[in-house]
């Protein structure tokens, strides 16, 4: 009789998607698939219809989800304006996880500067950001702090070694996408699948 294979843990990832925060979001990419847990974004939504419906369908299919609100500053471009679908994507998670039929475990919330939550976000209070510091090892610090999972316990040192395979492959990536940017469904995807080889080799 075949075995049936367990389906790896989802992990909703929310950050904003621009030029600076590329060197975090391959931290992020390859920290999660370190814990053998599954990166997923709103990346993977290629059609604008009911686009909102198929990100509640998103969220609702992981089990985690991490909302980066570092970015709280306007942008540079005209009119200048805050950003806004992080905080809305965290708010969709912290409703959903409320629902009786959700079987998801657990929202993080991060930022890159202590207390600063509490100001651009005050509703909440009492729960405790986790600050990375804008740094790439300190997403690796953060992810060890939210994650415990029975024999997969990456270090800090593994998850590096992980992100230097994933930063060492992303030109390569990028061209046989025809892609400038790694925000995209195909580079995303391509990304996941060299992080969590990786993973197999130096963790798990």
């Amino acid at each position: 009789m075949a075995r049936v294979q367990k389906r790896s843990p989802e992990v909703f990832l929310n950050i904003p998607y621009d030029e600076k925060f590329e060197r975090l979001f391959l931290a992020f990419i390859s920290g999660i698939s370190a814990f053998g847990l599954v990166p997923r974004a709103t990346l993977e939504i290629t059609t604008s219809v009911r686009r909102l419906d198929r990100i509640l369908n998103l969220i609702r299919q992981c089990e985690y989800s991490i909302h980066d609100l570092s970015r709280v500053q306007m942008d540079r471009g005209f009119p200048p304006t805050p950003r806004f679908n992080m905080p809305f994507e965290l708010g969709l998670s912290v409703a959903l996880e409320g629902t009786a039929k959700s079987s998801r475990r657990g929202w993080f919330v991060c930022e890159s500067r202590r207390y600063r939550l509490g100001k651009s976000l005050s509703d909440l209070n009492g729960t405790d950001p986790f600050i990375h510091d804008g740094t790439i090892e300190g997403v690796f610090r953060e992810l060890g702090n939210m994650f415990r999972r029975p024999g997969i316990d990456p270090s800090v040192q593994q998850m590096r070694t992980i992100y230097r395979e994933l930063s060492g492959g992303l030109n390569v990536t990028l061209r046989k996408a025809g892609s400038r940017t790694p925000y995209t469904a195909r580079v995303f995807r391509d990304l996941c699948v060299l992080a969590s080889d990786a993973a197999e080799e130096v963790v798990l």
